[in-house]
């Protein structure tokens, strides 16, 4: 995982038909992408571990401070070990 990348995080609000990668109503980091935000896609870490592309109507950005996204970014990094 490449956590120190993480810059912003999403909230799933349609998993698209893939139940075993995205979790309705969960928080997942995105890595920045513009070839993908261009074509409105996003790069999530999902369910697998691993990043993504899904399309970006199954999120909605959230707003959280520098401090809120460094815990749940320390989180992330104890979590994968």
């Amino acid at each position: 995982m490449k956590v120190e990348e993480i810059q912003s995080y999403v909230l799933c609000i349609n998993n698209g038909g893939y139940p075993e990668s995205l979790e309705v109503r969960k928080i997942y980091p995105v890595l920045p992408d513009e070839k993908a935000s261009a074509r409105d896609y996003i790069r999530v870490i999902d369910e697998t571990g691993e990043d993504y592309l899904y399309p970006s109507k199954y999120f909605v950005p959230l707003s959280l401070s520098a401090d809120v996204i460094g815990a749940l970014t320390a989180q992330s990094t104890t979590t994968s070990r």
